[in-house]
């Protein structure tokens, strides 16, 4: 017996019990099926066999899976009609398992035969059938939404939506015909968000901004998302594009108008600022924005006026009372540049007077921000020669001191 002989013989006295173990769990799984009972225990026979790599290119090995699940997709329905107590996270589980099964058999199922030919034995059947619980997945993830299982809700909708880029189900077109595809990717994209998941929240983000009545809060989790990834360049993007569609939405502006703060960019702020009120003229984001914009610019009499025109508004509102203070102060100290107290005596005085009450103000709504007012104040007061007053800032700020 040559070499190559002994080889063979010995492959085939190792594959031949393992291929009679594989008939007769097939067998004793059909056997299950047909008796209408025990399909979860066809199920486990399976899932023994394709715990063997060697098993995991038997197409029949999954088309008897799948009967199995069938069967106790048919038993669990029935008791739901029947309105008999079932577990609604298993029913819905059975739907995702279904289309695990049916998409990897369909794999094998495509596979070319020794000839080259491609005759799928499964696929027009399984379509059919798994199209008619589609919507299984869909609702299986809105309750894993509401049972805040942002995981395995995730699961449900990448299932859900990725069936529409399947070749088995390719006839039914459902991106074009399926209103629900965007509304799963949104509920995904939130899954991401909340799990704080960057990766889950982008991948089908673009998908869920088709649903114009949630695009605002999609925009808002893929900006979070970038954010976390540290991609400035698409956090900004998907900030200013945000901010163009909703300008009213209250994320999108604060954070692009504190980026360009930060820059030293003031006049990319006042212009975003402008934008806004260009849609919203009373916005008080947008003036509060606007007038710090211009304040830091330099531009003191627009900065009070707007300042003005927010407290009338809104006299309660802190920010406005210490911006237009400051600009009083900024005129005064450019004033004392010219060391000429003498020449604008009236005048600083009465930018220090203008400064004190707005400033007293601020520190009324605002008590516990003495690094704001207290070297203001403590400025406007011995400017004006008022004793008792400077005597109690100069005590409160020598007591935050360090010693």
């Amino acid at each position: 017996m040559t070499q190559k002989q002994i080889t063979i013989l010995l492959l085939l006295t190792i594959l031949t019990p393992c291929l009679w173990a594989q008939k007769k769990e097939l067998s004793q799984a059909r056997s299950y099926i047909k008796s209408g009972k025990d399909f979860d225990k066809a199920e486990k026979l399976m899932t023994r066999l394709l715990a063997d790599s060697a098993n995991r290119s038997n197409p029949k090995i999954y088309a008897t899976w799948y009967e199995a699940l069938t069967g106790q997709y048919a038993q669990a329905n029935e008791k739901l009609y029947l309105k008999q107590k079932y577990d609604t996270a298993a029913f819905f589980n059975l739907t995702k398992r279904l289309y695990a099964v049916a998409q990897t058999l369909d794999s094998l199922d495509m596979q070319p035969d020794k000839k080259g030919r491609i005759r799928p034995e499964y696929r027009k059947d399984h379509a059919e059938q798994l199209n008619r619980l589609r919507p299984n997945l869909y609702f299986g993830g809105t309750y894993q939404v509401r049972r805040e299982d942002y995981q395995e809700a995730f699961s449900y909708f990448e299932l859900y939506i990725d069936a529409a880029r399947q070749p088995m189900f390719a006839d039914y077109n459902y991106i074009e015909t399926d209103s629900l595809v965007s509304q799963a990717a949104y509920w995904a994209t939130l899954c991401g968000f909340r799990l704080e998941k960057p990766e889950m929240t982008l991948k089908y983000g673009q998908l869920a901004l088709v649903d114009q009545d949630k695009a605002r809060y999609v925009l808002h989790y893929m900006c979070d998302a970038y954010r976390q990834q540290h991609d400035t360049n698409h956090y900004l993007e998907t900030l200013a594009l945000g901010f163009r569609l909703y300008p009213d939405y209250p994320y999108f502006f604060p954070r692009l108008a504190d980026h360009y703060r930060e820059q030293g960019d003031n006049q990319k702020v006042l212009q975003l600022a402008n934008e806004g009120l260009s849609q919203y003229p009373d916005n008080q984001l947008f003036l509060l924005a606007k007038s710090i914009a211009l304040l830091n610019l330099g531009h003191y009499d627009e900065c009070i006026s707007i300042s003005r025109q927010m407290i009338a508004h809104n006299p309660e509102q802190a920010e406005p009372y210490f911006n237009m203070a400051t600009c009083y102060l900024n005129q005064a100290l450019a004033l004392e540049q010219f060391n000429e107290p003498r020449k604008y005596r009236l005048q600083l005085n009465h930018l220090y007077k203008q400064a004190c009450p707005n400033m007293e103000k601020y520190r009324q709504l605002q008590p516990n921000d003495l690094q704001r007012w207290g070297p203001a104040l403590y400025r406007i007061y011995l400017n004006l020669n008022k004793g008792r007053q400077f005597e109690e800032i100069d005590r409160l700020m020598r007591q935050q001191s360090p010693q």
